[in-house]
């Protein structure tokens, strides 16, 4: 790709579109307010309706006057911005077949995706409503092969508890879970890895309600104990309890003054809000 060819607006386009795909945690989420960004800095408004009175009927009589639906405002921050600043030296450009930068671009999408999954799938652990709690950091739940799915449905009856609706739940678990959910054949049976239920975007399966994806980027830590046991933070919810909005608002290519290179930047600016944090469970976990 030659400096004079390329286009901003299109670059970011493909680059939100590569971001896109390398996301995990966006899964889980609200996305509707992504078109009002424009910058670091910006609010967006965020307006929920409160709940609706149902009441009895008596037939020959007038039902009684509307009621005034109550309205909340919360506001999401878009207080996260990362940058990518890379060039290609001419030489390795003719010495590498392909479109070189395309690929770099790619790469580039893949680390921030990395970095902004991270921060929203934190931002939802630390949103849950202590009542959907399971365990903490010194009371850790070991899960074995044996005991995964059913603490699994402990989680989930958190959620029936708190009336979240039962379609579009989700929950996202580490490599190390996983693993001990391949072992069990009630997950297995779910199509955890068969092809109507192929590998997309983190998404491994289905186990007891949940669409199961897998990330890297879980909380983790460690207990802080004598043994300093590592610890992984597993979510369970639906989108509704969170919002997150993000824009790559610039791309630009240049010109090296002092090399013979091409150089490519981009800005990606993001922010994340649990707007209703009974709508998620959480569960503090050691893998044994």
């Amino acid at each position: 790709m030659a400096i004079t060819t390329f286009i901003p607006e299109i670059w970011s386009a493909r680059l939100l579109y590569a971001l896109d795909n390398a996301h995990v945690a966006t899964n889980l989420v609200n996305r509707n307010y992504e078109g009002v960004i424009a910058n670091q800095g910006d609010t967006v408004h965020i307006n929920s309706i409160g709940a609706v009175t149902v009441k009895d009927y008596t037939k020959n009589t007038n039902i009684a006057d509307p009621e005034v639906l109550t309205t909340a405002d919360q506001t999401l921050d878009i207080d996260q911005a990362k940058y990518f600043n890379f060039q290609v030296d001419d030489v390795d450009k003719a010495q590498i077949s392909g479109e070189i930068i395309d690929t770099a671009m790619g790469r580039s999408a893949y680390a921030l995706a990395d970095v902004s999954d991270a921060f929203l799938l934190k931002t939802i652990a630390n949103g849950v409503a202590s009542a959907n709690k399971i365990g903490a950091k010194a009371t850790l739940t070991a899960l074995t092969a044996s005991n995964v799915y059913e603490n699994i449905v402990k989680m989930r009856t958190l959620l029936d508890k708190a009336n979240v609706p039962t379609t579009g739940r989700t929950i996202v678990v580490p490599p190390e879970v996983y693993a001990l959910l391949l072992l069990d054949d009630r997950f297995a049976k779910s199509g955890s890895d068969s092809g109507q239920n192929a590998l997309l975007n983190g998404m491994v399966g289905r186990v007891a309600g949940f669409d199961v994806f897998m990330s890297n980027n879980c909380v983790s830590g460690t207990d802080g104990g004598s043994g300093s046991t590592p610890y992984f933070v597993i979510t369970a919810q639906v989108a509704d309890a969170t919002t997150y909005a993000e824009q790559i608002i610039k791309t630009e290519a240049y010109r090296m003054e002092k090399r013979f290179a091409d150089a490519v930047k981009g800005l990606h600016v993001y922010g994340a809000k649990v707007t209703d944090g009974s709508q998620i469970a959480a569960m503090y976990c050691s893998v044994s």
